[in-house]
């Protein structure tokens, strides 16, 4: 067990001073109350000194022992005991079984003679019961066997108030409140002196052991146990602290919290109550006397009397600091909360939190280090000042004063071993991360990001590029020389790109993909930069770059301009035509920007939906001498011309008729022909030049969706007539006819049908059309059938009402007034309304409203 200086001995009052040449006189007992120490000695004897205390740099103090005055009491025994009751100005006196009361400045009895008999020992109780500021209460072990008495002791008088049995005899007491915990001979009991409730706690031997009962709390004792511990009991009975391993033969026991000291014959030793370890032993020989006089310890020999004086806390702290034994600190200074102010505890533990971390980095113990960190708030830059060049050049930041540890920067901590910098240098960027979004990081979030980004681009490390695209507080001027110390381009390009300094970015990430600069940390930086200036609303910076972007590669460089989020494009738009200009030098990408504009933003503009007809109709011009070998791309870009010739209305036909004529484009021609309504060449090119009828009957229903049916019909007419055409007749044209008919019956007229079709065609060939044409012809005639007997109802119902109407009389009378100018009629011709009202026809013909009260409703 380490140890630790918790006290130092100091001489109090020398046998000199106390005895003179009586060398047969012994110290018996003493008692100390302020300034004020007692000896009572062998002969009879009260010696009255006065104590003066001198503290010391080092935290310990001399004592300078003043005699005052002795006394002798006229008994020939011992004193036994002495107890300072301060409140009563009185010294209580157990000599030869009698308590005497004397003044504690005079040593003289009091004037009434008041005294106790009949006592083998006495006790005060701390925790009195009676609430009377100007009396004491006085516990005494009796010479009455198994007796205790409970006295109230006052200035000049004292007053029995309960006597208690026990079941043995007493042999040591103490008391708080009603309780009463008692040494008898063979255990340890707790007595409740006004129920008469006992609890036993545990045996013990007196002939083996000397019994020790020592009141430390409320409600709380200290009793030498069996095997040599020292154990704690409530007044419940049962012990709240794990119990001190003390020696065999204790003959005394003290407590200066937090501290258990205890006396045998050779040594005092001294024991942790929060951790229950010895901390301390101190020689002390012929030893018999140790007792606490609030808070200032005391021990004696036969001889000499000396003080036990604790060191301060804060002090046997920072030693325990200083051993590295950081455990034993923390939780000694856990335990000091209790003596020390709240404001002036916090501030202490932080500190001692932060000297505990500090201790726990530098043994690489970073989990702990951590915690300890967190826990006593440190300010994250002291951690950070000790790697070197991590805190910004422009950070005001000064270490604490005094110091939280003893190394200069992080080499000297790791005496130059790299593996242990690397260790360290991982745990600050983990702790680092975890901090700076919390309070920890208020005030000083520039010196953690920057910090962390060094640390960062140091190690390579992957969390570089999310820490510059998040939010953070890095410093540009610190972040970026360290950047382009360590080659991290594109990190720098990011950096200035978060500090609204664009240009530089976008020029550094360029420099980058031309080879200029190296930096491998994104292989895909070319489609990075055509992404960042798609999102960017700076039009200079996107003009700036985009014949870079485009040289590079027409099909991705034009994305800067197609795939732009429409709200950038409306808040801050390009204008097209000016994009198609800077295009020009480039084919590829003029018609995908043109595909963005017709197909995907769906402009409609001529000039839009002409160009790039153009420019398709020029890409196949461009193959067709190599027709029978066209590749994928050609393909591909006349299905891309053939659909826009079909759903554009916006493009100039006879300009695009113009171009395709004699450039082997027939279907081309047929689509345009399709847009002049001359479906008749259309067709005459699909079916006699192509001799594509598939493609034939998709020209109908391509034109004519949306039309009207007789339209409909005409076209598809028109389609059969050329089928049927005179003229040398074809397998193929014959087939073709069939297949219209018995694949579209319902678009054409049946009977206009019959008188084209040739004599020769059985009924079988064409029966899929007729039945289809029958079973249309029954169907419309049924329903126009449906329709005529609906309108006959309706027309019924509307007579059965009108000859209501006219089944009713109306009385007219020159004294009936019109309901609208309220005049009587003249004459027998008027309008009459379905509720009755009556009014002039020249009224009703110059009013369309009916009449507001009452309503006539509608004419008859």
């Amino acid at each position: 067990m380490m140890s630790t200086k918790a006290f130092t001995l100091v001489s109090a009052v020398e046998r000199e001073v106390l005895m003179g040449d009586k060398e047969r006189v012994n110290i018996e007992c003493v008692e100390c109350c302020g300034k004020n120490l007692y000896v009572g000695t062998s002969d009879g004897f009260i010696c009255h000194f006065l104590l003066e205390e001198k503290a010391l740099p080092a935290g310990t103090a001399t004592f300078t022992a003043t005699k005052q005055l002795h006394k002798h009491l006229g008994f020939k025994k011992p004193v036994s005991e002495l107890r300072a009751a301060s409140a009563l100005n009185r010294l209580l006196v157990l000599c030869d079984n009698s308590i005497t009361l004397v003044n504690m400045l005079s040593l003289e009895p009091v004037p009434s003679g008041a005294r106790i008999k009949g006592a083998i020992a006495l006790a005060l109780n701390e925790n009195p019961v009676s609430g009377d500021p100007f009396c004491v209460e006085v516990c005494i072990i009796s010479v009455k066997r198994r007796t205790i008495q409970v006295f109230m002791v006052y200035e000049d008088r004292v007053q029995i108030i309960r006597e208690v049995s026990t079941p043995e005899q007493p042999l040591a007491v103490a008391v708080d409140g009603h309780f009463l915990c008692l040494a008898l001979t063979t255990q340890y009991i707790i007595l409740n002196y006004n129920t008469g409730a006992s609890q036993d706690l545990f045996p013990y031997c007196s002939e083996e052991k000397h019994p020790i009962v020592k009141r430390i709390g409320r409600q709380e004792f200290l009793l030498a146990g069996p095997g040599g511990l020292g154990m704690f009991a409530t007044v419940a009975g049962i012990s709240q602290r794990a119990p001190v391993h003390w020696s065999e033969n204790v003959i005394g026991a003290a407590i200066c919290f937090p501290y258990v000291i205890a006396l045998d014959q050779d040594f005092i030793t001294v024991h942790s109550m929060l951790d229950q370890q010895q901390k301390q032993t101190l020689p002390f020989k012929e030893g018999h006397i140790l007792q606490d006089f609030e808070g200032r310890v005391i021990v004696a020999t036969s001889k000499g009397v000396y003080i036990l004086v604790p060191l301060p806390l804060e002090k046997q702290i920072q030693d325990l600091l200083a051993s590295r034994r950081v455990e034993e600190a923390l939780v000694l200074a856990k335990g000091a909360r209790r003596n020390i102010p709240k404001e002036k505890f916090q501030v202490m533990y932080r500190r001692i939190l932060q000297q505990a971390g500090f201790i726990q980095f530098a043994q690489l113990q970073f989990l702990e280090a951590k915690e300890l960190f967190r826990s006593g708030q440190l300010d994250v830059r002291e951690l950070i000042s000790l790697y070197p060049f991590l805190l910004p050049t422009c950070s005001s930041f000064t270490r604490s004063h005094p110091p939280l540890h003893e190394y200069a920067d992080l080499n000297q901590l790791t005496q130059g071993d790299q593996e242990k910098v690397a260790k360290c240098k991982r745990f600050l960027m983990s702790y680092l991360n975890e901090v700076r979004s919390t309070e920890v990081a208020n005030g000083y979030k520039e010196d953690i990001d920057t910090a962390l980004l060094k640390l960062y681009a140091e190690a390579d490390h992957d969390s570089l590029l999310d820490l510059l695209v998040t939010e953070n507080s890095c410093l540009l001027t610190d972040s970026a020389s360290w950047l382009e110390k360590h080659k991290k381009y594109f990190a720098l390009g990011l950096l200035y790109h978060y500090n609204n300094q664009d240009t530089a970015a976008v020029q550094l990430w360029v420099d980058i993909v031309n080879g200029e600069i190296q930096d491998s940390t994104r292989a895909d930086l070319y489609e990075y930069i055509v992404d960042f200036l798609t999102y960017s609303s700076d039009q200079a910076l996107v003009w700036k770059y985009a014949n870079w972007v485009l040289q590079k590669s027409e099909e991705v460089g034009v994305q800067v301009f197609t795939k732009r989020p429409l709200d950038v494009q409306q808040e801050n738009s390009f204008n097209p035509d000016d994009i198609l200009s800077c295009l020009q030098k480039y084919p590829k990408a003029l018609v995908k920007y043109l595909e963005h504009l017709v197909i995907d933003r769906r402009l409609q503009k001529e000039e839009y939906h002409t160009h790039l007809a153009v420019l398709y109709l020029d890409m196949v011009l461009q193959h067709q001498p190599s027709t029978s070998s066209k590749d994928a791309e050609v393909i591909e870009t006349q299905a891309k011309l053939r659909r826009l010739l079909q759903k554009s209305d916006l493009y100039r036909v006879h300009f695009l008729m113009e171009r395709v004529q004699g450039s082997a484009l027939p279907m081309e021609s047929a689509i345009l022909h399709g847009k002049l309504e001359e479906h008749s060449k259309a067709l005459h090119i699909l079916v006699h030049e192509l001799k594509d009828f598939s493609a034939a009957q998709d020209y109908c229903l391509w034109r004519s969706e949306g039309r009207d049916p007789p339209y409909r019909q005409q076209l598809f007419h028109t389609l059969l007539t050329m089928y049927l055409s005179p003229g040398p007749s074809t397998p193929e044209l014959t087939v073709a006819a069939v297949d219209l008919l018995n694949q579209h019956a319902r678009e054409f007229d049946a009977a206009q049908v019959l008188q084209l079709l040739p004599g020769s065609w059985s009924v079988q060939l064409l029966c899929p059309f007729l039945a289809g044409a029958v079973r249309d012809s029954i169907h419309t005639r049924r329903t126009t059938q449906v329709a005529l007997g609906l309108a006959k109802s309706e027309n019924l119902i509307y007579k059965c009402d009108k000859m209501k109407l006219k089944g009713s009389s109306v009385r007219l009378s020159d004294k009936k007034l019109c309901q609208m100018c309220h005049n009587p009629f003249r004459e027998p011709v008027f309008v009459r309304y379905p509720n009755g009202g009556l009014v002039h026809t020249h009224c009703a013909a110059s009013r369309h409203k009916n009449p507001s009260s009452p309503s006539p409703g509608t004419r008859t």
